[in-house]
């Protein structure tokens, strides 16, 4: 095992990487329910996007990590009794947001809990393997909580993109 096993992990806690709001030149978001088939659905909302955007090359790259931020949103992110989500708690919320060269993709859920990679239950390997595969496919990533009034966090990453010449 190699050393880098806990230093990929650092960059977590660390805002939106620092790219002008006004700047951005397009954003969509959808609010995805509280359930197993919303990563199908965060699909093909990336897709739809993508494709609207004309950056449909990078869907299988974007479309990968979107999975894995969702996926871990669902399974650790929403607070659960009995197995149903109370219904005041927020979805996940999924928001692309594209400039000229970055595309940002980011995930919000109602936790307070920090993605790392879980070592003290059965979840590590998959955990674990979530955040590596985020780490490979996107340029960067990271994570901050949410402030005022809303309650949780957001996980995001970040793609380079080609310039269109």
């Amino acid at each position: 095992m190699g050393t880098n096993g806990s230093t990929m992990l650092e960059p977590l806690r660390q805002g939106l990487p620092p790219l002008d709001p006004a700047a951005v030149s397009n954003a969509a978001s959808c609010a995805l329910p509280a359930r197993y088939e919303a990563v199908r659905e965060a699909r093909q909302f990336t897709r739809r996007t993508l494709d609207q955007w004309d950056i449909g090359d990078r869907f299988d790259d974007v479309c990968l990590v979107v999975s894995e931020l969702v996926t871990n949103a669902l399974r650790h992110g929403l607070p659960t009794s009995n197995g149903h989500v109370p219904e005041q708690i927020p979805p996940v919320r999924l928001h692309l947001m594209r400039w000229t060269e970055r595309l940002v993709c980011a995930v919000r859920d109602p936790s307070h809990d920090s993605p790392v990679a879980r070592d003290s239950d059965d979840f590590s390997a998959e955990s674990g393997r979530g955040l590596f595969l985020v780490d490979s496919f996107a340029d960067g990533w990271g994570w901050h909580p949410l402030a005022g009034t809303l309650n949780g966090k957001v996980v995001w990453a970040l793609f380079r993109l080609q310039s269109a010449e």
